[in-house]
């Protein structure tokens, strides 16, 4: 095995270990697979696998010297994206699942796309992520090439283990079809979501 062949094999375990780990995304995915099911929130999953990847590149390409440069800027992103997260948060807490066909009613509506792939630039465990394998996993000489494919195995692994939340809260749906328990891990997973970004502003 050649030394790209392993890094790039150190670089899946990375990817899968940080991946498959509690976080805002996953702890969103959970609840929106319990309250829109599995099809309804593809455009969630599909925005943070792609916004996850575009931070990826940005990083490995060297928008981190600019954060080093200027430490005011990411100052500023952290506090705007703990706005966004309790924002966020409040949605995941109201949240109503959508009316089965030929219902009426109030309901909320599953993160789109856009708001999924906006999410990654504000989400504190994106931008530790993205960070730790810029400066742990790409060497200082890198190609172009090996930067490119480097984020791409990052993101191929991440998006089926997103995926994992994404599907173990469709398999939750049946236990929580009680509008009481909904309503209760609905506002655990609001604390949750908060509470991943706590720690993050005192850094």
């Amino acid at each position: 095995m050649s030394d790209h062949e392993a890094l790039l094999y150190s670089i899946a375990t990375f990817s899968l270990a940080t991946s498959l780990t509690p976080g805002p995304n996953n702890m969103m995915l959970l609840a929106s697979g319990v309250n829109f099911g599995f099809r309804r929130s593809m455009p969630h999953v599909v925005g943070v696998s792609l916004g996850f990847f575009v931070m990826l590149l940005a990083i490995g390409f060297g928008l981190n010297s600019l954060f080093q440069a200027a430490p005011a800027i990411y100052q500023v992103m952290k506090v705007l994206g703990f706005a966004y997260l309790v924002y966020l948060a409040w949605g995941v807490a109201t949240s109503k699942p959508l009316p089965a066909p030929g219902q009426q009613g109030r309901h909320s509506s599953p993160l789109s796309f856009l708001g999924a792939l906006a999410f990654q630039w504000v989400n504190p465990k994106a931008w530790l992520i993205a960070v730790s394998f810029s400066t742990n996993y790409l060497p200082q000489q890198a190609s172009s090439l090996f930067v490119l494919f480097g984020c791409l195995v990052v993101s191929i692994v991440n998006l089926p283990s997103i995926c994992v939340w994404l599907w173990m809260g469709t398999r939750l749906e049946r236990v929580l079809r009680d509008p009481l328990h909904r309503k209760i891990f609905n506002w655990v997973m609001a604390l949750l979501l908060l509470a991943s970004m706590l720690p993050v502003l005192w850094l």
